[in-house]
């Protein structure tokens, strides 16, 4: 087998809509798409910066060819030679001089072409002409018929394109095309691996087992005679013949006491080389006609979906041991996807392993990811539920849509097989929960929506090609009951999507259920302010912090996509923090806010485990500059909620709650050793006056949860305006505090200069000492306003009276250290109680009627 790559010499061209003067012919990248070709000729502005993403909207309906010189030599007796395409974005035509080759509506597969016959060593044009994505999608709307989504007339539903190009309540509306992974040419002879498929298992013995499933393509130029089917993995070999005209071909491989994968937190990820080979019967063949090699772990995997008295579990059981997940979505770390590099990802998964999360959701509406992904995810032992990519629509089950799907669900399937990582397959995104709850059913009558797919499609292609995996009908769903009986969102079956939160009602109200499992939650809060900087500008083209009211400034709402997104960051805050006049106190109290808001869920999610068996946090990443659900923000700065999940996390952990107006502390342990002690608790005064105390003692077993009621007289407060509850368990840097007070900061006497801070030079940064001479909520240092590159180790730390705290900053700048230790850099909760407040009117205080993408991811 010989590979050809054809990353150079490409132009692109438009061919057809609305082109700017000065725009023609152009150097292309591929892999790449217009948007960066453009971007790097200077030709159109960052759609990220300012309000540049409606300068670019003349893209979504432009018509545009690649183009490249092609010359095949000859090919040799028995020789095949395919062009292959892995993947377009999307609809397109390719055709080599006059020749068309095929067509493409899907940007979820990739393509080969038998071009055997032009190997002539003549020069020829090979030519990819993109029709807009928005044309192709209303022309099969039209007849199709429509089909309600929540980003209705966007056409996203009717073309096989990652969903979320056409704009989300977090992401530019940039609607790309283009050649956006590798092209080639690849010759080879006799026969070829069309498609293998390991199916890998690991024996309650310690055996580890893989079957490899092999399709063969034979050239069909030479008699088809008899192959040999090889695999290999840790020293075991085994190998079958395929007989004259057979195309397919199963290998078994035993490996005795196989290292076992386990996911982060539960053991080590080690991963096998796994490999295959295909080789001609005959005494000639001196060497394989083709090699496929991957990384494979043994691990088992099902979903536990039992009913119980609390309802039906969701529970993952990996290896036997069920898993306590701690999960974040993900969406495409750029909307650019070509700019994702591995390197990226790299520190995207490094800061999802740093928040103490063991599991990321590849969301329905966003892309299947690259190789690139999967195998950091397998090497980290972070655990993938991928969705299949339908969300938060109707789709038409007619064709051509049908075979689409069909088709890219059968390749990614296969494709993905080999990584350990991905333990669950979901049918989509919000499909079912919308078709009863947002009015679908009176809108589409009798035409079809997608329920094929979920119920029938995807299990089936599963059961075909993958059946070691465990399928999850939709997120939401309720497992084995029709949704006309009990609903898809319903908490206590199966998994949950928390929305009314944030859109519609206080954070607090997330203790009002204990979900199964809840797949979707989260609360918005704005970027890092330096991100906030460097991208959003105020309409007059100033700084955007100068602006009268900025975030009301025309160019910060292009970079807040949420219906209402400032009334409800504004509505969230009020009862807790108030609504501060100022935008950078506003800016602070909505980060602040975001975190508090998350970490209210996870506390409480956390302490009800095993009959809460998992959380997946609305976002980790974002893909571009905004105002979002995300923890950390598109240039790659952690949030303060980021802060907040590594806090909340913590695979050892201690957090004090309500549970029937009685507080109680909580001490979760997900390790493997008990953990045993004493909690100290107290109550005392903000300034640090101890007015009552107790030792309760610890005793959590392994991968389990301890509540313990806290005694009545150190739980409630003589003056609730002036006192804290602080329960402590442990020593030293094992020592865990969590805080409770019986008000909101608003009622609370908080000192707003209750610290004192001293920064110093240290090797690699700075280090900065802080002491609280009375309760200090949530100390933060924001680096980044000082310099771009600038960290800090630790945010959101909360100080007892008396108490210090050590941070470090890490930076290659030279920072002003008055400036380190002072506002707006150096805050706290307690600062906000010192500042102009802004009214927000009465009726605020209770959201708006719902609209349906509020409800939607």
């Amino acid at each position: 087998m010989q590979h050809h790559d054809l990353t150079d010499g490409w132009t692109v061209t438009p061919t057809a809509g609305p082109v700017p003067a000065g725009i023609g012919t152009l150097d292309a990248a591929v892999p790449g798409s217009v948007h960066t070709d453009l971007l790097a000729a200077g030709l159109i502005p960052d759609p990220y910066l300012d309000a540049n993403e409606d300068a670019v909207r003349w893209l979504h309906d432009t018509d545009w060819q690649y183009e490249r010189g092609l010359t095949l030599a000859p090919a040799a007796d028995g020789e095949r030679v395919d062009l292959v395409l892995d993947g377009v974005d999307t609809v397109a035509t390719v055709a080599v001089g006059t020749r068309v080759l095929g067509t493409s509506a899907n940007m979820h597969r990739s393509y080969r072409y038998d071009v055997r016959d032009l190997a002539d060593g003549r020069s020829r044009l090979l030519t990819v002409d993109l029709r807009s994505a928005t044309a192709y999608g209303d022309e099969l709307r039209d007849a199709l018929g429509a089909r309600p989504s929540a980003y209705s007339p966007r056409p996203f539903n009717f073309v096989r394109k990652m969903a979320c190009s056409f704009g989300w309540d977090w992401g530019p509306d940039l609607r790309t095309l283009g050649l956006w992974k590798p092209v080639r040419v690849e010759r080879w002879s006799v026969a070829r691996l069309a498609r293998v498929r390991p199916l890998v298992a690991l024996d309650p013995d310690g055996t580890g087992r893989v079957a490899v499933h092999v399709d063969v393509e034979r050239s069909g130029l030479a008699p088809a005679g008899p192959l040999t089917v090889r695999a290999t993995v840790l020293g075991v070999s085994a190998s079958v013949s395929v007989p004259a005209g057979a195309d397919t071909a199963a290998v078994e491989l035993a490996v005795p006491d196989a290292p076992v994968w386990w996911p982060v937190g539960h053991g080590t990820q080690p991963l096998a080389d796994l490999e295959v080979t295909l080789a001609a019967d005959a005494p000639s063949a001196d060497a394989p006609l083709d090699t496929w090699r991957r990384r494979i772990g043994f691990r088992s995997v099902v979903l536990d979906t039992a009913d119980d008295e609390h309802g039906t579990r969701f529970t993952l059981v990996v290896n036997g041991r069920a898993v306590d997940v701690r999960g974040a979505n993900w969406i495409p770390d750029d909307h650019l996807v070509t700019r994702i590099t591995r390197e990226r990802l790299d520190a995207r998964l490094d800061q999802a392993l740093g928040a103490h999360l063991n599991l990321l959701r590849v969301w329905g509406g966003g892309m299947y990811e690259s190789e690139d992904f999967y195998a950091a995810c397998d090497e980290r032992g972070l655990l993938v539920w991928q969705d299949f990519l339908l969300a938060c629509a109707a789709y038409p089950e007619e064709e051509p849509l049908r075979s689409e799907i069909e088709a890219e669900a059968r390749e990614n399937v296969v494709r993905l097989m080999p990584h350990p990582s991905l333990v669950l397959w979901n049918g989509g995104n919000e499909n079912l929960w919308g078709h009863e709850d947002w009015g679908w059913k009176q809108e589409l009558g009798d035409a079809t929506w997608g329920r094929w797919y979920a119920e029938e499609l995807f299990p089936a292609v599963l059961a075909e090609l993958d059946p070691t995996r465990p399928y999850a009908t939709n997120s939401p769903f309720t497992p084995r009951r029709d949704p006309e009986d009990v609903h898809p969102n319903d908490p206590d079956h199966g998994s949950h999507h928390q929305w009314e939160v944030w859109n519609r009602v206080d954070y607090t109200v997330y203790r009002s259920e204990i979900p199964r499992f809840c797949s979707e939650f989260g609360f918005q809060g704005p970027p890092a302010w330096r991100t906030l900087a460097e991208s959003v500008h105020a309409a007059d083209g100033g700084p955007l912090a100068g602006a009268p009211a900025p975030q009301e400034d025309p160019v910060f709402l292009v970079h807040q996509k949420a219906e209402d997104g400032n009334g409800k960051l504004d509505r969230g805050m009020a009862p807790h923090l108030g609504v501060p006049a100022d935008f950078a106190d506003w800016h602070w109290a909505a980060q602040l806010n975001q975190a508090r808001a998350v970490r209210h869920a996870v506390e409480h999610y956390r302490s009800w485990w095993p009959r809460t068996a998992g959380w997946i946090v609305w976002q980790l990443n974002d893909c571009w500059p905004v105002t979002s659900w995300a923890a950390v923000d598109g240039a790659g700065r952690p949030k303060p909620l980021w802060f907040a999940l590594r806090a909340a996390g913590e695979p050892r952990a201690v957090f004090l709650t309500e549970r029937d107006e009685v507080l109680h502390v909580v001490v979760t342990n997900d390790t493997d050793e008990p953990w045993t002690g004493t909690a100290e608790v107290r109550r005392e005064s903000l300034v640090g006056v101890v007015a009552a105390a107790a030792h309760l003692p610890v005793e959590v077993a392994p991968r389990s949860v301890a509540v313990l009621p806290v005694p009545r007289d150190v739980a409630t407060p003589g003056d609730p305006a002036a006192e804290v509850v602080l329960a402590r368990c442990g020593t030293g840097p094992d020592a865990r505090l969590a805080t409770w007070t019986a008000v909101e900061d608003v009622d609370l006497h908080l000192d707003p200069d209750a610290v004192r801070a001293t920064a110093a030079r240290e090797p690699g940064g700075y280090r900065v000492d802080v002491v609280a001479r009375s309760y200090a909520a949530d100390v933060t240092l924001h680096v980044d306003r000082l310099a771009a590159d600038a960290t800090v180790d630790q945010a959101l730390v909360t100080l007892p009276a008396g108490e210090r705290a050590t941070f470090h900053v890490r930076t290659a700048e030279v920072l002003d250290l008055a400036a380190l230790v002072a506002a707006p850099v150096l805050r706290s909760a307690n600062d906000l109680r010192g500042v102009a407040q802004r009214e927000i009117p009465q009726d605020l205080g209770a959201a708006p009627a719902p609209l349906e993408a509020e409800a939607v991811r």
